[in-house]
């Protein structure tokens, strides 16, 4: 069964990304390049305005997640600097960074902590439904998961990466077994993708294939 994904605190990433605007400085981002947690020796929290930009696992740099709304990385990187995870920019894109300690500071100032804390929450939940993608599935059940997510992305997101390679980026399943299923999808009309691989429409995924 497809889980969904836990609901983004939009309107607290806004808060926090206000209140920490005012003592950040803006990131030369360079698409496809990796973003360091470190500048001058410190650890720092990202605010992400406007873009295209993804977490990945630092140890196989497989893809956790791509965001195109604003966002907070590096809240947990206060208290737990486990570098297991980079950021990525997918596109050019707005990204401000601030020391972590100031930010704590700030946090602390303006009574933000809670608003901190449902950040770190909203986080893990997220990690927690990535699981549900990708682990103990069938090749199949992990397709269909993968692809019930690309339609919850904004259409011109969707028409800008192939099926093959969102799932190729966010799983370890081989190109080969990806194809044959898709191929066997819409042969069956249970899904529509135009010529290069770009998905169009889900008409109906059973959960068995």
């Amino acid at each position: 069964m497809h889980s969904t994904p836990p609901e983004r605190p939009a309107d607290i990433m806004e808060q926090l990304i206000s209140a920490l605007s005012p003592d950040a400085e803006p990131v030369n981002v360079v698409p496809r390049k990796n973003i360091l947690w470190d500048y001058k020796n410190k650890t720092q929290l990202y605010l992400f305005k406007q873009g295209a930009l993804s977490l990945l696992r630092s140890s196989d740099r497989l893809v956790t997640v791509t965001v195109h709304e604003p966002h907070v990385f590096g809240v947990a990187e206060i208290f737990q600097p486990l570098r297991a995870h980079i950021l990525r920019a997918e596109a050019p894109s707005e990204l401000w960074r601030i020391d972590a300690e100031r930010a704590a500071d700030i946090f602390t100032a303006k009574n933000l902590w809670m608003s901190a804390t449902q950040v770190l929450a909203y986080h893990t939940a997220y990690m927690s439904y990535r699981d549900t993608l990708v682990l103990q599935q069938r090749t199949y059940a992990v397709i269909r998961n993968h692809l019930l997510d690309m339609m919850l992305l904004p259409e011109d997101t969707r028409r800008k990466m192939t099926i093959l390679d969102y799932i190729q980026a966010r799983t370890h399943l081989s190109r080969s077994s990806i194809l044959n299923v898709l191929s066997a999808l819409k042969k069956g009309e249970y899904i529509d993708f135009v010529r290069g691989g770009y998905l169009v429409e889900i008409k109906l995924l059973p959960e068995n294939f």
